[in-house]
Order: C-alpha cells, then structure tokens, then sequence
C-alpha cells in the first residue's frame, strides 16, 4: 500500500478521472507495481463530483495501463462548519443552518470540500 495525501484539483468529471489515473499511475510505477489494484479516495460533500461519473470515466481512461481493473473506492466527508462567535463545530445535513448553539450565520467550512487520494494499492511481482 502506498499512504499518503496526494491532492487533487475539483474540475470536470473527465478531467479528475485522467488526473487520478495520471498520480496513480505515475505513483505505483515509482513504486515498482506490476499492477494497481485499488484507489481511495476521499470527497467532501460539497465537492460536485459524481462517483459514478468517476467510474464510468475510469473504466475507459485506464485501458492498457498499470490500473486498468483497480476498484475505485470512494469516502464521502461531510460538511462541518465551526461558528466565529461561539466556536462551536457542528455537520451540515442537507442545507445551510445557523449555529445551534447561539444561532450565529458567521461560520467557516472547515471540512467538506476535500478531494484527494487518500492511497492507493498495489501489486508487484512474486520475485520481489
């Protein structure tokens, strides 16, 4: 297993799908893998990425590559905000709401916008 945060730019289902086999590729080939055989990622919920987009794309863009085959494993981060008056954290569910603590709307997203490969597996060959 490679660990580690390899962030990726939000853009275009397309897009990321080629970025995300590029870092992988580029990352087990250094690695000296035969094959890679999963990726992980991680997605804020606020990210607009689509995860069966990702796959269908994924599905296409890794023909004839090291990751052709890998299974794409997604981890959905919910929103959390912290409020600037009273420091509390708290998760958005579904929409926007104010501080339950002190109703305050001054608030910072502190998680939820996130889009990185968290790690990704590999397999080398039986002679190493």
């Amino acid at each position: 297993m490679i660990a580690g945060w390899f962030i990726i730019s939000p853009m275009h289902e397309l897009s990321v799908t080629e970025n995300i086999l590029e870092i992988s590729r580029k990352h087990g080939v250094e690695a000296g893998a035969k094959k890679v055989t999963d990726i992980y990622l991680v997605i804020g919920q606020m990210s607009s990425i689509i995860d069966d987009s990702v796959q269908f794309y994924w599905d296409m863009v890794s023909l004839n590559t090291i990751c052709e085959g890998a299974v794409l494993h997604f981890r959905r981060i919910p929103v959390r905000v912290k409020c600037h008056n009273c420091g509390n954290e708290y998760d958005i569910k579904k929409e926007f709401t104010t501080c339950p603590i002190c109703s305050s709307h001054k608030v910072e997203i502190i998680a939820g916008d996130e889009f990185f490969i968290e790690s990704i597996e590999i397999t080398k060959d039986k002679d190493e």
